[in-house]
């Protein structure tokens, strides 16, 4: 079991470990609210620049699959960075019915660090990693460690092989994708566990 609900403390995943799309999906069946109808996926980052398109990947297969009826925002063709980040906060306030927002992104870390999914409770801090400074985002915050961080950090983004930020993306998706795939399932089970014990008593 996951200590995450109990005192907030960050879990982390390396993405090559054996099972780790399993492990992550359990995570999320836990902490993400799909029962929500409102759920959004920010996923932050730009294909531009090698290092910072996790995001981007992420909301592009989420998006195209076909029955994940979630709102994603961020995509490889239509990207959420920091030109356009602003904006999309202003307009989740400016509705009646805010979102309960899921914020994905990558960021630099300690090298022994590199290739670690990091989730949790709160708000992420987009372009902390390059020292920009851009409004927070997120109730849920997913960060993908895809370099190392503490010198030059936007050249080593724009450096950063591709490999690694589409390996985690696609381990990351899954897991989401597995977790919803799994509430769904929770949800017929209960469904025919309710319709039996109706039929029971009957």
């Amino acid at each position: 079991m996951f200590a995450f609900s109990s005192h907030l403390q960050p879990e982390e995943f390396f993405y090559q470990d054996s099972g780790v799309a399993w492990r992550l999906s359990s995570l999320f069946l836990q902490i993400i609210p799909f029962e929500k109808s409102n759920l959004t996926f920010c996923c932050i980052g730009t294909d531009r620049s090698t290092g910072d398109a996790l995001g981007p990947l992420v909301g592009t297969w989420l998006s195209e699959y076909p029955s994940f009826p979630y709102e994603v925002i961020g995509t490889l063709q239509q990207p959420l960075h920091a030109l356009n980040l602003q904006q999309n906060i202003e307009s989740f306030q400016a509705r009646t019915v805010k979102p309960y927002v899921i914020a994905i992104d990558a960021c630099l870390g300690k090298v022994d660090k590199i290739g670690h999914i990091v989730i949790e409770k709160g708000p992420l801090f987009p372009g902390k990693a390059v020292k920009k400074t851009l409004p927070s985002i997120g109730d849920l915050s997913i960060k993908g460690i895809v370099n190392i961080g503490g010198f030059q950090e936007y050249t080593v983004l724009q450096n950063t092989r591709l490999q690694l930020p589409y390996d985690m993306g696609k381990i990351l998706s899954r897991g989401i994708l597995l977790a919803w795939q799994r509430y769904q399932m929770k949800l017929i089970r209960n469904s025919n566990d309710d319709s039996h014990h109706q039929n029971a008593w009957q």
